[in-house]
């Protein structure tokens, strides 16, 4: 009888705690959260994304130079306007969203803790296929995860205490890992650039190359396995969000660094480094903060908002390069004649 009793109340508990956060049993369990990745493959893509991740880095910071990152620590006006939009844009944005759309308390937690996160080595990669500032982009990306320690639990408890209490839920360590794993391998390709920079043409072009293979190959895994889990969490008002979350972040990371009179390069890469989130710190916290029957299949927004952020940056860059081909066309096409007088001077060596 008491074994009965306990178990009803236990019951109660659960369904209350769904019905707080708008999760039913029937959702929560159509897909079970920790069968979205057999085992195996979940623990292979973490090891290939820890190696590709590391590669990548070395490979980017042999893109970058002492003297600039000095620069830009002495004078870090770019860096004081970066972390301002990545803090401020952001997750604003994702309150606004979550707000505006209506969203179910749930939703707009995994919403809110996406905009609270700090901006991802993606940007770095989208930089430097978008002619940034690499040296800006990396400092950037490393003060923004550093800053994320304290951050964080500011915003999260800004923002979340009318969904719930997440203050306990943000995963200290893996920020610090995260930005050891940016610091230390960047640091040896800022090393090699210095003392042997003959190799670092050679060591980018194959750390991105391998980046690209292994981001292909990990996304069409990952597609294949967890397509009907991301179905089930693609709902319109959510597909909206992760659609506009990272639009919003590419346009204000670029207008706001227009405002303070930035360099072209570098409000490219505050734009890039704005609206890309590390979507691998999220999912981490999704993971820490929430049971599976109460989080459900909502578990993968970051991988929908991943999705958009990418579409999105892509479509900004190949826009960048048309322009840039059709900018040096008519540079060569208008190129001003040189006269009679030009001529003759130039022929009588006087110019």
């Amino acid at each position: 009888m008491n074994h009965m009793v306990g178990q009803l109340l236990d019951s109660q508990t659960q369904n209350a705690s769904m019905a707080a956060f708008n999760v039913t049993p029937a959702n929560s369990s159509a897909i079970p959260f920790q069968h979205f990745l057999p085992p195996v493959v979940d623990k292979t893509i973490n090891v290939l994304t820890v190696i590709v991740i590391f590669i990548t880095m070395i490979s980017l910071g042999c893109t970058m130079e002492v003297s600039k990152i000095k620069g830009h620590m002495v004078k870090p006006k770019g860096v004081a306007i970066a972390v301002l939009a990545q803090y401020c844009v952001m997750p604003l944005s994702a309150f606004c969203l979550a707000k505006g759309f209506q969203l179910a308390d749930m939703a707009a937690v995994v919403v809110l803790i996406c905009g609270c996160c700090p901006g991802g080595t993606l940007s770095n990669i989208l930089a430097l296929a978008i002619n940034g500032d690499m040296n800006l982009s990396i400092v950037m990306t490393s003060c923004s995860t550093l800053l994320a320690l304290g951050m964080m639990p500011l915003l999260l408890y800004l923002y979340c205490q009318v969904f719930g209490d997440l203050q306990n839920a943000v995963p200290y360590v893996d920020i610090t890992v995260s930005l050891v794993m940016i610091l230390v391998p960047c640091g040896i390709g800022i090393l090699i650039n210095h003392y042997r920079p003959q190799y670092s043409k050679i060591i980018t072009k194959v750390g991105l190359t391998i980046l690209s293979i292994s981001c292909v190959a990990v996304g069409v895994v990952t597609a294949v396995v967890t397509r009907g889990a991301v179905l089930a969490v693609v709902s319109p008002p959510l597909l909206a969000t992760g659609a506009v979350m990272p639009f919003i972040g590419f346009t204000f990371g670029y207008v706001i660094s227009s405002v303070f009179r930035l360099s072209q390069a570098e409000r490219r890469t505050v734009a890039m480094e704005t609206g890309c989130q590390n979507i691998q710190l999220c999912t981490t916290i999704l993971k820490l903060a929430f049971p599976p029957d109460v989080i459900g299949p909502l578990f993968l927004f970051p991988m929908v908002y991943i999705s958009f952020q990418l579409l999105e940056a892509m479509a900004l860059i190949i826009i960048y390069r048309c322009h840039q081909r059709l900018t040096r066309k008519e540079k060569d096409v208008y190129q001003p004649a040189m006269t009679d007088a030009g001529l003759k001077a130039l022929s009588e060596g006087t110019v």
